[in-house]
């Protein structure tokens, strides 16, 4: 089989998150600077068999899409123009951040740990690929 990566596109920095091979687990991978994000989705999908490209969709609590959709249409195109063939989603990415602070909480993470940036946006990616693999 093949992985799946997720993104949790930020103005500064994208978290990003893949499945094993089986997809069965969602692992997290290094936050990347968002100007080097399509140098790394193309450089890990020449290494690893990927099958799709799951992109969070920032969206208001009625559902529209939030002020910061429009910064990840710019990569999204540049990626259909860069990797046409592949498939690309978009999943709801409501509360991931949320969340993904609770969750440092309850697994002990200290203050400083849990202010590290990067660390919430990989959870965040984590969250976006664990809940399409559950609802699929």
């Amino acid at each position: 089989m093949s992985r799946i990566i997720a993104i949790d596109y930020g103005r500064k920095r994208c978290g990003v998150a893949v499945t094993d091979p089986l997809q069965i687990i969602a692992n997290g991978l290094p936050t990347v600077p968002t100007h080097n994000l399509m140098d790394f989705i193309k450089d890990y999908c020449s290494q690893e068999n990927v099958e799709m490209i799951i992109v969070g969709e920032p969206r208001q609590m009625d559902g529209s899409p939030s002020e910061s959709a429009r910064y990840i249409e710019p990569f999204l195109k540049r990626l259909s123009r860069e990797m046409p063939e592949m498939r690309v989603i978009r999943r709801d990415e409501r509360f991931t951040s949320v969340i993904a602070h609770r969750e440092m909480l309850a697994a002990g993470f200290s203050k400083s740990q849990r202010r590290e940036k990067g660390r919430a946006d990989e959870m965040s990616a984590v969250l976006i690929l664990t809940e399409y693999l559950q609802n699929r």
